[in-house]
């Protein structure tokens, strides 16, 4: 599903991509724009929710996020982009999901998590302890934003935590949550999912953004936790994927989501 377009500085979706030099020491900064999306597989098991985008109150005077993530990150996010609205759009409410798995609770990938109230919400123990500290100090901290956190609180969600020693677990027939651990957030998860017309697809979201961030060599983002562990992460997927003969998804390539088929246009078997 598309749910719009995020933009910021050049240097945080791949570190040192335009940097200063000495030839051209005042090599001016750019802003590059990337699509956010969310994935709904439609299983027999339950109806399954990779990520949920951007609230649509991010933006604006009362918007969520704070004036210094607007201004640093504005959302280019259309009333029919908005993940109620994709959802609607194929017939489908909140309360129909029976799982929502985060790949992290960055303000791009957990936006709209409020909604999802009877759903098990799957995420890796220290995204959500990191987030909860957030909560704890009253105050948004980077991309994680106080007002959404305090909409998950209040909405009382059914959180199902995955231990940060559990490799992966089966969540349905062909549907795996594969733990990534730290990199680009404190506790990322990943989707590997079979299908019929594909094959073996990897949704590796923000632990590889791009085609570019996973090389070679492997380019890290601006955006990071522990640099270690995502090389470590960029690594696994990669040799996972060679292993499983599995496409991955990346979490914000404008030219992978171009060839996608969208939800507007139809749907994989």
């Amino acid at each position: 599903m598309d749910n719009g377009r995020l933009s910021m500085d050049a240097n945080l979706l791949i570190a040192g991509s335009n940097q200063a030099t000495n030839a051209e020491p005042s090599k001016p900064n750019e802003m590059v724009k990337f699509p956010i999306y969310t994935v709904l597989i439609d299983h027999p098991e339950g109806k399954i929710l990779f990520d949920t985008a951007c609230n649509p109150d991010s933006m604006g005077s009362e918007g969520r996020w704070p004036d210094a993530v607007q201004v640093g990150f504005p959302l280019d996010q259309p009333e029919e982009c908005y993940l109620p609205h994709r959802l609607e759009q194929l017939g489908v409410r909140p309360e129909d999901i029976s799982f929502v798995v985060c790949s992290h609770l960055h303000m791009d990938h957990a936006g709209c998590l409020e909604l999802f109230t009877r759903a098990k919400i799957i995420v890796h123990r220290d995204e959500l302890n990191g987030a909860l500290n957030v909560y704890a100090h009253r105050e948004s901290s980077g991309a994680y934003i106080w007002d959404d956190i305090d909409a998950w609180m209040k909405n009382g969600l059914m959180w199902e935590p995955i231990e940060p020693d559990k490799a992966s677990i089966k969540l349905a027939e062909g549907v795996e949550v594969l733990n990534f651990g730290s990199g680009h957030a404190w506790g990322m998860l990943g989707l590997q999912v079979e299908l019929e017309e594909k094959g073996t697809i990897i949704l590796a979201s923000d632990a590889l953004y791009t085609k570019d961030s996973a090389g070679p060599p492997l380019r890290p983002p601006g955006i990071i936790y522990d640099s270690i562990g995502w090389q470590k992460t960029a690594n696994y997927i990669k040799a996972l994927a060679k292993d499983r003969g599995a496409d991955i998804w990346y979490g914000h390539d404008a030219n992978q989501f171009e060839a996608f088929r969208k939800s507007t246009d139809g749907y994989y078997e």
